[in-house]
């Protein structure tokens, strides 16, 4: 689904709004991966760094990479990441087709940006090669029923997810059912 984000000032506003916060749940959501102080994390999609700030802040002798596809969002999330004195959080200008992680992750962190992928089946496969022994995927979208997010016809069922992930070699192996509109799946390689 091409979609570009190119302004991440006023993409910002969105992505930030304090309202996300009480559907979003970002902090249940940092809790619930029950990462060590010193996690390699990938999030996937990250924007203006909704998710990376909050997770660099979880692994403070970890490294946290801020992957997205737009030059501007990585530009905002660098100089975030310095505003918010967050050495440990790195902004990735990745391909559409590449994540481009630097080194191998213990958990890439995909929010609201999965059904954004083109051949998701490939780039997952693609980013199962950096993750570290027992690493895990984690997918967060928006339920197909769900209000919120994109149009219905864009959204993914956790079912199609589930298969695309196992056809690119992976297996489940957690869900979370907190968020009110959305879907929380781990999965593992092998």
């Amino acid at each position: 689904m091409p979609h570009r984000f190119e302004n991440a000032e006023e993409w910002v506003k969105r992505f930030e709004e304090p309202e996300r916060d009480a559907w979003q749940k970002p902090d249940e959501v940092v809790k619930a991966l029950s990462l060590p102080a010193d996690a390699k994390v990938a999030d996937i999609g990250a924007g203006t760094g909704y998710f990376a700030v909050r997770l660099a802040r979880a692994v403070p002798q970890g490294r946290v990479y801020g992957v997205d596809i737009e030059p501007d969002m990585a530009r905002f999330m660098s100089e975030r990441a310095k505003r918010e004195n967050l050495g440990n959080l790195e902004a990735v200008l990745a391909e559409p087709g590449d994540a481009k992680l630097p080194e191998p992750v213990d958990v890439a962190l995909i929010v609201d940006t999965y059904h954004h992928i083109g051949d998701r089946v490939a780039y997952m496969k693609r980013l199962g090669e950096k993750l570290r022994p027992g690493g895990r995927v984690v997918i967060i979208d928006f339920r197909v029923e769900s209000p919120k997010g994109p149009p219905r016809q864009h959204k993914l069922s956790p079912e199609q997810v589930r298969g695309e992930l196992e056809a690119a070699g992976y297996r489940q192996t957690q869900t979370h059912d907190f968020l009110p509109d959305q879907y929380f799946l781990e999965f593992q390689r092998g």
